[in-house]
């Protein structure tokens, strides 16, 4: 009876022994991986799949930032595109600038010659204009100006010139003047026309009083010929539109202070005869803008002058 009562237990004592042997021998095999490892591994491998508590504000900004928030999440705030930097445009002056023209076509006759539309063409005696040229922006001055001043004359000046000569005959008005124009734009022909019609009434004066057609500024369109009433009682002859002592009148002398104020020059002064080939004509005034103009009347100097002394000839003078 004792005896198999110690057999008993030493079975049982066997069988613990092998139970527990297996257990150690299952949990240090490689090819078993258990619950919690498996999980573990699976966290490691997909960290973007990790599920984080949410983050608790402390009113501070983070000290550190994780992989996963720098690959998931912007840095900072998308912030408002600054305005793009503005293009400089230039401005285009209505004013003539003093910088010398371009070198011109010395191959072109004068009697071919089509300047541009710029204020400082130059034409004299010696350098003229094709029969064909007509300036751009012809306009009546019946639209702008009332009949005392225009006397009812088909007058055509540049749509350029319009503004500042309205300004002076209305502060020439203002200051109590009767300015009057006499005359503006002449194509070739009509020059052609007045200078027979000159020819015929006084041909003693006929190169004082009117250019060759081809020769005179007035094909440019941006030249006036003023008149003043007072010129009659001056000169003791009744009608009379052109004579040297305009710049007596009230309108001349007004003038010759202040026309350069509105772009406007004395093209033909006393002192320059020689230089420009044209006899004085205080009533002849051309619009080249208030820079140049204001220049000439601070130098004392005619625009043929300047033209000639800082300009290449415009062309190849034809041969009479």
């Amino acid at each position: 009876m004792n005896f198999r009562r110690w057999e008993a237990a030493t079975r049982r004592c066997s069988l613990l022994i092998i139970g527990l042997m297996l257990l150690l021998l299952g949990a240090c095999s490689p090819g078993r991986t258990t619950a919690s490892s498996a999980a573990v591994a699976e966290s490691t491998l997909t960290p973007e799949a990790t599920i984080r508590p949410p983050a608790v504000s402390t009113g501070l900004p983070p000290t550190t930032t994780s992989l996963a928030e720098i690959t998931t999440s912007p840095t900072s705030a998308p912030s408002t595109p600054a305005p793009p930097t503005p293009i400089p445009t230039s401005t285009i002056a209505a004013t003539a600038t003093i910088t010398p023209s371009p070198t011109p076509d010395r191959d072109v006759l004068c009697s071919q010659r089509m300047p541009d539309n710029g204020l400082l063409a130059i034409v004299t005696l010696t350098y003229g204009l094709s029969r064909d040229y007509v300036p751009a922006g012809l306009v009546d001055l019946s639209a702008y100006l009332p009949k005392e001043v225009t006397l009812g004359y088909p007058t055509q000046l540049r749509r350029l010139a319009i503004g500042p000569l309205v300004n002076m005959i209305n502060d020439m008005q203002a200051g109590g003047l009767h300015p009057m124009i006499i005359s503006g734009y002449r194509s070739y022909s009509a020059q052609a026309i007045a200078r027979q019609k000159w020819a015929e009434k006084e041909p003693d004066r006929v190169n004082i009083l009117s250019a060759p057609p081809g020769f005179s500024e007035h094909q440019l369109g941006t030249v006036i010929d003023f008149g003043s009433p007072e010129l009659a009682e001056i000169v003791g002859v009744e009608d009379i539109e052109f004579h040297t002592y305009f710049y007596k009148t009230s309108e001349g002398i007004w003038l010759l202070e202040n026309a350069h104020k509105y772009g406007f020059t004395l093209s033909y002064p006393f002192e320059a005869t020689e230089v420009t080939g044209f006899f004085y004509e205080p009533w002849h005034y051309r619009y080249v803008g208030v820079e140049m103009a204001t220049f000439l009347h601070e130098q004392g100097t005619s625009l043929t002058e300047y033209q000639l002394s800082t300009e290449p000839p415009p062309c190849i003078p034809d041969k009479s």
